[in-house]
């Protein structure tokens, strides 16, 4: 792929702020990159506050939500795009639950518009790239891994509509040919995620000494890939994955949820040692579990592997701290999230609060 215009979708949310820093930053990559974003309660262009300036001429902003389909045809013309990493997505189950309508509508329509988009770009289009998650699969035994082949059995709204989005990219590439790749991936964790995520609360609270809420009884398991990992393999498919094919990416890190609360809790206590020989871990407090709570995740990335040579470079435990130490590098971002503040930087520069 020779893409000079890149289009990413969703580009200030946490695994786009991510894919783009890595992707400027990597040598051979000389493209322009235009990044799309609704800036919803999770997109948060302060991550990328200094990038138009690191790299003039090589990176554009522009506020639009995918669910506008003339406001992306605008954006689509005037910079000649001519390839499409779409993160764009409502993203948390429990939100999904609580507001099913705004994750249909993102991530089905919306995903529906780029789609007719790109198609209108003919010969010059050279990639539709669509960024999708395991959940789609359902919920798996105490045995086994997602393949590709899996069938899908989506149990929350968000999964749902996720499930709906790739059977779309998948079926413009059947019926129309428009070059399409599909990435499933497992649990993303790192720098910039919102603090709402388990890994991040949970530092969070921990450092703060504030109780560590955990689903039921903490056993259900997923499988956890770097961030940086996960930009590593998007690219890597973009250049060389088959086009219409679907690549599982996975971490090689199943964990249960009460495992990595405790192994958040020790690490803190070793880098903060804590007052009066008390322990993180005592904080830890067992919630009601959410519905559709799907028990386990874990994902085969043997193709990706086998045929493009990818697999991550991060271990569960030096992620981990890679990012715990991010996370108390950067208090100052996290408390702009936890009090509003950045909801403000936002009204000041875009008009929108």
């Amino acid at each position: 792929m020779r893409s000079k215009n890149l289009m990413v979708t969703g580009g200030c949310g946490f695994i786009g702020t991510n894919f783009i820093c890595y992707l400027l930053e990597k040598p051979g990559f000389s493209g322009r990159i235009i990044n799309v974003d609704k800036l919803t309660y999770a997109g948060n262009p302060e991550n990328l506050e200094g990038v138009e300036e690191r790299y003039s001429g090589r990176y554009v902003f522009q506020k639009a939500d995918i669910c506008d389909a003339e406001a992306i045809k605008a954006i689509f013309t005037e910079y000649q795009v001519d390839a499409i990493c779409h993160f764009a997505a409502e993203s948390h189950v429990d939100r999904s639950i609580k507001n099913p309508e705004s994750f249909i509508h993102s991530n089905i329509v919306g995903t529906f518009n780029l789609l007719e988009i790109a198609r209108a770009g003919g010969s010059r289009f050279e990639l539709f790239h669509h960024i999708s998650t395991d959940e789609v699969y359902g919920s798996l035994g105490p045995e086994g891994l997602f393949t590709e082949e899996t069938p899908y059995r989506p149990n929350s709204p968000y999964s749902a509509s996720k499930a709906a989005s790739d059977h779309l990219v998948r079926a413009y590439h059947e019926t129309f040919g428009l070059p399409t790749t599909i990435s499933n991936c497992s649990n993303n964790y790192g720098p910039y995620q919102f603090p709402e995520k388990l890994i991040p609360l949970i530092i969070m609270n921990a450092v703060e000494w504030k109780p560590l809420p955990v689903y039921g009884d903490g056993k259900n398991v997923r499988d956890w890939l770097y961030v940086t990992d996960h930009c590593e393999a998007i690219w890597t498919i973009m250049q060389a994955g088959e086009r219409g094919g679907t690549y599982n990416i996975g971490g090689d890190s199943e964990m249960e949820n009460i495992a990595i609360v405790e192994m958040i809790c020790d690490m803190l206590d070793g880098i903060i040692p804590p007052p009066d020989g008390r322990s993180r871990r005592d904080l830890i407090t067992f919630v009601t579990d959410r519905p559709g709570h799907d028990r386990r995740y874990a994902i085969d990335f043997s193709k990706l592997n086998k045929s493009l040579g990818w697999r991550p470079q991060e271990s569960f435990q030096t992620g981990l701290r890679k990012t715990i130490q991010w996370y108390l590098d950067h208090r100052v971002w996290c408390e702009r999230i936890e009090t509003g503040e950045y909801r403000q930087w936002l009204k000041e520069h875009y008009g929108q609060g």
